[in-house]
């Protein structure tokens, strides 16, 4: 037995960036942005709405 690399053939490399389960990550990763992005906004525009009310006038 050698150890002749040459000789075995290479195991195929699975990035996964094709599979479906990497694909269902990535909707839910940016589903995720998404849902805090939007909350972050509606909290900054009640936040202008809040300090509108108690301005003094």
């Amino acid at each position: 037995m050698t150890d002749d690399p040459a000789g075995q053939a290479a195991p195929p490399r699975d990035l996964g960036a094709g599979s479906e389960k990497y694909k269902e990550k990535a909707v839910a990763f940016r589903v995720l942005i998404y849902v805090v992005v939007s909350h972050l906004l509606a909290g900054f525009i009640w936040l202008l709405f809040y300090l509108g009310e108690h301005a003094p006038k």
